[in-house]
């Protein structure tokens, strides 16, 4: 059986997730907090991050989100996330690439820094202009993704891909930590309310991180 080591707002442990779920494929969680350093996580990873996936019993450790959804897209035949022409293929690696780098880097990585690290490990306040510049970005971001799907059914084209489970993972810890204003992005809200539909989504929104709550709209797929 696959073992995910992850913590509930990782958002490339989000990504792995979705892309699971939505291949059908088992696994079982396991909680890990990657600051605590444990010597036993460390000797899967030696640096320390999330996610991990590992069959013991085969002796198969996976490290790196994009190499493990890539790992499940070769072997995995159901419901194909990086398909289509070549150039198709490039696209959806391009944006998934965006939004593992751009999108986290910008908006999510401080927003996790500001919301959830100073909280839990530091035992400091937010930066409030730290706040205010990742939410901008955001909107910055957003309005790309408007101008995407105005022009395709999906982030990538006409099908589900993986650019968009990359998508949606880090929107939803964007938005778990109150760092998304929905106003004026009619085309990511509607595309990210279907989303949160899905039965691959459901399991992410109601797990919580600990002292750390969402916005009332969080959980709900008519928001």
């Amino acid at each position: 059986m696959w073992l995910l080591y992850q913590f509930p707002l990782c958002p490339f442990s989000r990504k792995v997730r979705l892309l699971l779920g939505e291949k059908g494929i088992g696994y079982d969680l396991v909680r890990e907090s990657p600051w605590a350093m444990r010597d036993e996580f460390l000797d899967l990873n030696p640096a320390g991050t999330t996610p991990v996936m590992a069959d013991h019993d085969k002796g198969l450790t996976l490290i790196d989100s994009q190499a493990i959804c890539e790992y499940f897209e070769e072997t995995v035949e159901k419901v194909p996330l990086i398909s289509g022409t070549a150039a198709g293929r490039a696209e959806v690696r391009r944006l998934t690439a965006f939004f593992d780098q751009n999108f986290y880097g910008d908006v999510v990585g401080p927003l996790l820094h500001e919301r959830m690290k100073k909280r839990l490990i530091e035992r400091a306040p937010p930066e409030a202009r730290i706040l205010r510049e990742a939410m901008k970005r955001a909107n910055v971001h957003m309005d790309y993704m408007d101008y995407l799907l105005d022009h395709r059914s999906w982030m990538a084209g006409g099908t589900l891909s993986l650019a968009d489970i990359a998508a949606a993972a880090h929107l939803s810890v964007a938005d778990y930590l109150g760092g998304i204003d929905w106003q004026g992005h009619e085309p990511v809200r509607r595309w990210y309310a279907g989303f949160k539909s899905r039965p691959s989504f459901r399991p992410l929104l109601s797990e919580r991180m600990e002292v750390i709550a969402p916005p009332p709209h969080y959980e709900k797929p008519d928001f």
